[in-house]
């Protein structure tokens, strides 16, 4: 079956989620987050996607995480989201933005505690000495957050890719793959096929 051209990249993606999140054995937010150091040095890792919207791909992390500082010498990224079981993906790039504040707090009340105070107690992307030094600062946050709300550390937030390129790529026999490509523009997105 051959990709749906839609008027709308965001719907399509969201639908392609929407059945990835019925089929998938794992996470079906999972994607490859690259990004580039300000003279173009690339890395890339896996991040969940937290939110998808007419106004991008949202994901969350330390802000002094390498990410962080590249997202912010670099302000441009691209993603990957691979449902195997589904046989397809989705590419992204574009622009990167941080989050407003009150989304990140929202977001940050929703994550499970243990998650909270495990954002407190990671110097994420430093160097650690041992496991022992990691667990010891999750059981000082622990103590410190015993009661009431965990609330967001001022290191920890999010970012949105806003997307000018989105390319959903299918399998397809014999290597055929099918490759539908939406680029945004000053009157909204056009569309084209690619050969595989």
């Amino acid at each position: 079956m051959a990709v749906t051209i839609s008027a709308d990249p965001i719907g399509l993606f969201q639908a392609w989620l929407a059945e990835a999140h019925e089929t998938e054995p794992a996470d079906p937010t999972a994607m490859a987050l690259a990004t580039a150091t300000a003279d173009g040095v690339p890395s890339a890792r896996m991040v969940l996607l937290k939110g998808v919207d007419d106004q991008g791909f949202t994901f969350f992390t330390n802000l002094n995480s390498r990410k962080s500082h590249e997202l912010t010498a670099n302000p441009r990224a691209a993603l990957c989201v691979h449902w195997k079981s589904l046989k397809r993906q989705v590419r992204v790039e574009g622009a990167v933005e941080p989050v407003e504040v009150a989304e990140a707090d929202e977001y940050f009340a929703t994550r499970p505690r243990l998650s909270q105070i495990g954002a407190w107690a990671s110097k994420q992307s430093r160097p650690l000495e041992g496991r022992f030094e990691l667990e010891g600062r999750v059981a000082r946050y622990t103590a410190r957050f015993h009661v009431g709300d965990v609330p967001r550390p001022e290191f920890w937030s999010g970012f949105r890719v806003v997307p000018d390129h989105i390319e959903f790529w299918e399998d397809q026999p014999f290597r055929l793959h099918d490759r539908v490509v939406y680029h945004r523009g000053e009157d909204g997105w056009t569309t084209e096929r690619l050969y595989p």
